[in-house]
């Protein structure tokens, strides 16, 4: 157990670096929904193929027509590749603030709880620095493979498939990001569910962060569910700066563990009777005032004394 001093200390660290983590995590939520948005807003009018186009060819009686219905396609990358490598930056950028938020999130924990799963800051730390390099890999692989078949001759289905998916470099970077964004995720939810037993976010923040480590792990839905990402980071940011509604979690002041009740403790306290045996039957932390810049209030104290 730390002792007086190390609780002290561990609380003093944690404001400060709290303080100067509180607009990254701001602008890393509002960096991932805009690079979102680039991204979406680029490919949504990319030319596609309807199933007449796709099956004009055969219809014809060409089996490999000397250009795909597609080639449309990879010339409209080619042409915007520039707003695409810059939303994959923003994104990169955004991850970055990511993984210092939660390493700070993690390490607060980790004082709080022994027991946290020892590779979770290693794959946040490897595995989001990857995810963030990956973005940018992506689309300058992108953009290399599909200049070179707007400059070359061979506009065949096949080179076409080569071009978007099947090159040896298009499939290097998926596999990458698979393994980068499957680190990150697992790292992620780690840290929500030690973070919530030890009582530093509440249990929705806990779900949104899960929920957020998925959306990183296997991007779906377009830029409307990014929204959530972006969400969490900006209630870490509000939460860092200590102006959480009614109070932050009273674990962020108490320096220790301050689980937060089982819904079957909740139950009970709600009727009046005692929490059932084995139930997890702590009681409900009170909010308390921020904590973020105390340190330096005290230091300036001390220095006038002096």
């Amino acid at each position: 157990m730390p002792s007086a001093k190390e609780i002290r200390e561990q609380i003093e660290l944690e404001a400060e670096r709290r303080s100067r983590l509180g607009v990254p995590a701001f602008a890393g939520g509002f960096l991932y929904l805009l690079s979102a948005i680039v991204i979406a807003s680029v490919l949504n009018t990319a030319p596609t193929v309807g199933l007449l186009q796709g099956l004009t060819p055969a219809i014809k009686g060409e089996a490999n027509p000397r250009e795909s219905p597609r080639a449309g396609e990879v010339r409209f990358i080619s042409h915007h590749a520039f707003p695409l490598i810059a939303g994959s930056l923003i994104a990169a950028i955004a991850i970055g603030a990511l993984v210092v938020v939660l390493l700070l999130l993690l390490d607060a924990t980790r004082f709080r709880r022994a027991g946290v799963w020892r590779p979770t800051r290693p794959l946040i730390l490897y595995g989001g620095s990857l995810v963030a390099l990956i973005s940018i890999a992506h689309q300058v692989v992108g953009a290399i493979e599909t200049h070179n078949f707007t400059a070359g001759h061979n506009f065949t289905a096949h080179s076409v498939e080569q071009t978007l998916t099947n090159g040896a470099a298009n499939q290097l970077v998926d596999y990458l990001a698979l393994l980068a964004g499957l680190a990150l995720a697992a790292g992620m939810i780690s840290t929500m569910i030690n973070a919530l037993r030890v009582g530093l976010i509440p249990r929705w923040m806990m779900i949104l962060g899960i929920f957020t480590g998925l959306l990183i792990f296997l991007p779906i839905g377009g830029a409307e569910l990014q929204v959530v990402p972006a969400g969490w980071m900006v209630m870490m940011g509000i939460l860092y700066f200590g102006k959480w509604p009614n109070g932050e979690p009273a674990a962020w002041a108490a320096g220790e563990a301050r689980p937060w009740p089982s819904p079957a403790s909740m139950r009970a306290a709600r009727r009046g009777e005692a929490a059932p045996a084995g139930a997890g039957a702590d009681i409900v932390p009170a909010p308390t005032r921020p904590v973020v810049g105390s340190s330096r209030k005290r230091r300036r104290k001390g220095s006038s004394r002096g």
